[in-house]
């Protein structure tokens, strides 16, 4: 009762108002929120994103300050006092903590820096397979036609080359495998995935109410795929290329291993060296063998949690 009583006060406090020519209040509107808004309310509830963001996080603190967790020098060589050297698991973050290797050298600040190797590969091999597939699986998509011919043929030429082995090939011509060099190789033949995709997404958009208003408005090409096109058809694809990033960590590390992957300190090179000793020193190759499983799934844990958030069905 008291709350029909506030009512009918509020009703006849506005019929008096409007009586004596004032204005009505007008009733709040609602603010909507746009599909990455949405994506961010389901994703910082998320614990599976919570969790593989805090672990990416550590890692790239790791990869850019290496300094910060430990004060040894990974390529500093004592094959007299610490060849084969067990881990001294009482001295935590000091350079003895997970042993040494058959160099002298210390496992534990070689996992340290190999972060940052690895990321960078990741990072940028996903960096250009985006914008390379992006902007042909958009161009493909947009336009279709003999142009969509045209490019969804070179896209099937290189899906038909196997990833590894093609990259085995390309790697073989280098004598100096720096990682300038292994992005370029692996982007070369990854980009294939992301062009189909962005194919999709772009053929779904184009046929759009906005974009045929945009055309019927007098838009030029460059504005209608710039400003309509792209920002409503990159969801997927960052999905995509936030799953493919673990994905090439793990394809780095497989290159290093089997030897034509990175000069210097990775986690692939480690584990191949660990491979020579792994019946009398196990821990060379279990070390960094468990940063690279964490990393590659923490990466994509959080492309599955990104993928779930964006896509409507889900919810």
């Amino acid at each position: 009762m008291p709350e029909l009583t506030k009512s009918a006060d509020e009703a006849a406090g506005a019929t008096a108002t409007a009586a004596a020519g004032g204005e009505l209040p007008q009733p709040k509107a609602e603010k909507t929120r746009s599909l990455w808004g949405d994506a961010w309310q389901d994703l910082r509830t998320n614990w599976v994103f919570i969790v593989s963001a805090l672990l990416i996080l550590l890692l790239l603190l790791m990869a850019a300050w290496p300094g910060l967790f430990t004060d040894g020098d990974p390529n500093n060589k004592d094959l007299a006092g610490h060849y084969l050297a067990h881990p001294q698991y009482g001295k935590v973050f000091s350079a003895d903590w997970l042993g040494y290797d058959a160099q002298g050298r210390s496992v534990y600040a070689r996992a340290i820096y190999g972060a940052r190797a690895s990321l960078l590969v990741g990072g940028g091999t996903t960096f250009a397979v985006t914008v390379l597939g992006g902007l042909i699986g958009m161009l493909a998509g947009y336009f279709g036609g003999w142009i969509d011919a045209v490019l969804s043929r070179v896209t099937d030429m290189f899906m038909g080359i196997p990833f590894l082995l093609g990259a085995l090939v390309l790697l073989n011509a280098f004598t100096d495998r720096t990682i300038p060099v292994v992005i370029l190789a692996l982007a070369f033949l990854g980009w294939t995935q992301t062009a189909r995709v962005m194919r999709g997404a772009v053929i779904t958009v184009k046929s759009t109410d906005y974009v045929q208003a945009a055309k019927a408005l007098g838009a030029g090409t460059n504005r209608i795929l710039f400003r309509h096109v792209l920002p409503n058809a990159v969801a997927p694809v960052i999905v995509v290329a936030t799953i493919s990033l673990g994905v090439y960590i793990g394809a780095e590390a497989t290159l290093s291993f089997l030897g034509l992957g990175l000069n210097g300190a990775s986690w692939g090179n480690d584990i191949s060296d660990g491979g020579n000793s792994i019946r009398v020193a196990q821990w060379i190759m279990l070390y960094p063998s468990i940063l690279l499983s964490i990393t590659v799934l923490a990466f994509i844990m959080l492309g599955e949690a990104v993928r779930n958030a964006l896509d409507p069905k889900t919810r």
